[in-house]
């Protein structure tokens, strides 16, 4: 472990104590480093690398404070690092949104409310209005999602599924681009999905929700790697380069 790394251990075990809990306004540079026998060097080190991980915030000309400590703050930089993901782990988190969002569809009918409900089928009539256009329609496909999972009261679990839903957002336009069926079947799949949400059956929810998911992955699975004109399509570098 580095100098920097041990700084880096210390401060977040105060954290961890509940001696700074979220909120709280660091001591003094001088005096925290001193009461941590660091130098001053590795403590503006530390606290650099803690404020890129959000764990604090540096106010100018106020101080240093820990953050709300909140999933959505920790875990809001998943998005980035998924981005920057590379080789084959488009189906990775294709398969991990399978295992996650069925869940969450199954805990959100037990939670949603009419408030939702009422979105939700404001996404889907988007949906048909844009079925001819596979960027809009993903979008509200995105944001219908996004609806369902933010039901379930469950920030840990929203922000999960936020933080990987941009790379498979990607890979569900560009299947709308080549796959004629696709919208029509993905509009088929959320109404479904809807009509289990509004009778607030979880075990139906599920289901739906992993038959759509299952969709997905069973199609890129098939068309990843799909030959043409001997090279690769359909890999997450082409996916890239096909979308804005």
């Amino acid at each position: 472990m580095s100098l920097t790394d041990m700084a880096i251990a210390r401060i977040r075990e105060l954290i961890r104590s509940g001696a700074l809990p979220p909120g709280s306004k660091l001591p003094p540079e001088q005096q925290l480093a001193a009461d941590l026998g660091l130098s001053r060097n590795l403590m503006r080190e530390a606290v650099k690398a803690l404020a890129v991980a959000r764990v604090l915030e540096v106010r100018r000309g106020d101080g240093t404070y820990v953050t709300s400590l909140a999933p959505g703050v920790l875990l809001e930089n998943l998005a980035s690092a998924v981005e920057l993901l590379t080789g084959e782990t488009l189906l990775e988190l294709t398969e991990t949104r399978r295992l996650l969002e069925p869940a969450a569809t199954a805990l959100a009918a037990t939670r949603i409310d009419d408030a939702a409900l009422t979105k939700l089928a404001g996404h889907l009539d988007a949906m048909r209005a844009s079925r001819h256009s596979p960027e809009q329609l993903n979008l509200h496909d995105a944001a219908f999602h996004r609806t369902i999972v933010a039901a379930t009261g469950n920030e840990t679990l929203t922000t999960l599924l936020e933080g990987i839903s941009s790379r498979t957002l990607r890979a569900r336009v560009w299947r709308g681009l080549v796959d004629g069926r696709a919208a029509d079947q993905a509009i088929t799949e959320h109404e479904a999905i809807h009509r289990a949400l509004a009778a607030r059956d979880a075990p139906l929810a599920q289901a739906a929700a992993l038959m759509h998911v299952t969709t997905t992955e069973n199609w890129l699975r098939a068309n990843l790697h799909r030959p043409e004109e001997g090279q690769r399509v359909g890999s997450s570098s082409e996916v890239a380069r096909t979308l804005p």
